[in-house]
């Protein structure tokens, strides 16, 4: 396929993860690409390994306004306008809400709330102009509560709200705005909670299909509420989750 052949692609938090396997298939379907992320050297790496396209960087921080909007004004300098944002930058933050330093609070919604906002209304005028689309990366954090995750639940809750009040304020601008919300996601974000073999096995318990995911599973529903094959959707907050919402992340019966 080749749906994005033509089509100029933002995606942030691009150096490792759900990111560099969002921007690696933007770009097997011909995506041009403009990749950020706050680790310069692993941008690099990945904009070297994408060979088959077009490929810009700026490495640069989503919790700053004016690095989004310095981000969406190198892509629209280098190729003149922008048809996909893909807000996947973030961070995670493990503990109870009395434990460790307040301040990650304050980490935790700069990045992965304040983020998604500033990165979506530094490109909207250029995303109305190409009638373009917003693909969110949420969370099943964002659709309900998890054990020892309060802050980045609060964050992400957020962000599927803000999907749903987004998507109502510009629809009549041609702009669809929807997100994905993983379960348990094997990537750097989560490498604290790998280190707890225990709290692994008691996630994969509530998940049907038996595992975490990889983060090819969630690019390819990335994909798709980017493209033309969604046209007629907007405000969706859509599980990956291997079915843990249907369960509603309730142990399988022994």
């Amino acid at each position: 396929m080749a749906r994005f052949t033509d089509k100029v692609v933002i995606i942030t938090g691009a150096a490792s993860g759900i990111g560099e396997g969002a921007a690696r298939r933007f770009a097997a379907e011909g995506a041009t690409l403009v990749l950020n992320d706050r680790d310069a050297q692993g941008l690099s790496k990945v904009a070297a390994s994408l060979s088959n396209a077009r490929v810009e960087t700026l490495a640069g921080d989503v919790s700053q306004m004016a690095d989004c909007e310095a981000l969406v004004a190198h892509a629209t300098k280098a190729f003149g306008r922008i048809d996909v944002l893909v807000n996947n930058a973030g961070v995670d933050h493990l503990g109870k809400l009395d434990e460790g330093d307040f301040s990650a609070f304050t980490t935790v919604i700069e990045s992965d709330l304040y983020g998604v906002v500033q990165m979506s209304r530094a490109a909207i005028a250029a995303l109305r102009a190409s009638r373009g689309a917003i693909v969110n990366v949420s969370s099943v954090s964002g659709l309900g509560g998890d054990w020892n995750h309060s802050f980045y639940c609060a964050a992400k809750g957020a962000v599927t709200n803000f999907t749903r009040a987004l998507s109502l304020d510009e629809a009549k601008n041609g702009v669809r705005v929807n997100a994905v919300n993983p379960s348990l996601t094997y990537t750097g974000l989560t490498a604290g909670m790998q280190d707890q073999p225990d709290l692994i096995a008691e996630f994969e318990a509530r998940i049907p299909m038996g595992r975490g995911a990889q983060p090819d599973d969630i690019t390819g529903a990335i994909a798709f509420l980017a493209s033309e094959d969604a046209h007629y959707i907007t405000g969706v907050n859509l599980p990956v989750d291997g079915g843990l919402s249907a369960s509603n992340g309730q142990p399988p019966l022994r």
